[in-house]
């Protein structure tokens, strides 16, 4: 049976039964421990004087009294490390400043790696008091990575409820009815919004409107931290542009109105035919599988009665759906 290394904090259960029992009967055979190891280990039993096939308990108290010296010795030596690099670099910055570097913290920085990411987000939601702006293009956590960020990201934005702030997020419509989406905002308490559009730029997260946090690559494990003001500003007011263009999705759903028996989604897809897009990219541009889209192009061309994708595009334009007067 394999036995995972851990601390004392996280004493493993079958550590805690012996320890427990070693307590009770002053004793323990050294066999019946070797499930345990981190019981001798960690310090928690040592052999008898007298009999080393006998394991004896060492008192809680004594324990205690070990592990918290540690802890403090610790403690003391961040301090003075602190101390040490105050020390360091108070004098260099000062010089710094005075040759005009900048002291203050960089406006762009280029994030890798997804613990880093996730930090930096985390480190900029734990300051935060106002408004977190998130646009959530064709989310997916359909793994355990995604799972895992996706807990993350709602104990840091139930943090930030909890002092009073407020979120709003975009989502394309495909995502109205994940069970994820939903389930998210019926255990989101405070001033947490939705709204949602056919198509969204890239992923994006912008806090108290002093930095914004935008990928850097395909695979998500770069990211942009931004702190230009006028940068942050460019990405407030494209967001608010989006947010009135967007259906509201929680807390209050509103359903898109359909037109002439034509649905907001087969229109955005029209839209997009008249373009000459393929099915493909009609796919990935409102965030749904190729087979999805293509049943509502089927949908689209049985409306307007056509009976090949050219003479569809025909009847589009023909018939006045995508006239923005409409």
């Amino acid at each position: 049976m394999n036995h995972r290394e851990h601390g004392v904090e996280e004493l493993c259960a079958a550590g805690e039964k012996l320890y427990e029992r070693a307590l009770r009967d002053g004793h323990l055979p050294a066999a019946e421990a070797a499930e345990a190891p981190c019981l001798t280990g960690l310090g928690l039993l040592h052999p008898a004087v007298d009999d080393l096939a006998r394991l004896e308990p060492v008192a809680p108290a004594a324990v205690l009294n070990r592990f918290l010296r540690a802890s403090r010795a610790r403690i003391a030596g961040e301090r003075r490390r602190e101390e040490r690099l105050m020390e360091l670099f108070e004098p260099l910055m000062h010089a710094g400043s005075r040759h005009g570097t900048p002291a203050d913290t960089p406006t762009l920085r280029l994030l890798g790696g997804t613990e880093v990411i996730n930090r930096a987000i985390g480190d900029a939601m734990a300051e935060a008091t106002g408004e977190v702006c998130c646009v959530q293009p064709n989310t997916h956590y359909h793994d355990e990575r995604g799972r895992l960020a996706q807990s993350r990201a709602m104990e840091r934005d139930q943090a930030l409820l909890g002092r009073g702030g407020r979120i709003r997020t975009l989502y394309q419509h495909t995502q109205r009815h994940l069970p994820l989406i939903r389930s998210r905002y019926e255990r989101l308490r405070g001033r947490a919004e939705a709204r949602t559009l056919d198509e969204l730029p890239d992923r994006q997260i912008v806090i108290d409107g002093t930095v914004a946090f935008l990928p850097a690559g395909d695979d998500q494990r770069l990211a942009l931290e931004v702190r230009h003001p006028a940068l942050v500003g460019f990405f407030l007011t494209a967001f608010d542009r989006l947010w009135r263009l967007a259906t509201p999705m929680y807390p209050q759903a509103v359903q898109p109105p359909s037109l002439g028996g034509i649905t907001p989604r087969q229109h955005a897809i029209a839209a997009l035919l008249v373009e000459g897009h393929t099915d493909a990219v009609i796919a990935e541009r409102l965030g749904m599988n190729v087979r999805t889209a293509r049943l509502h192009i089927a949908k689209l061309a049985t409306a307007l009665g056509s009976d090949s994708r050219a003479q569809l595009g025909y009847l589009i334009g023909q018939s006045g759906i995508l006239d923005p007067e409409r």
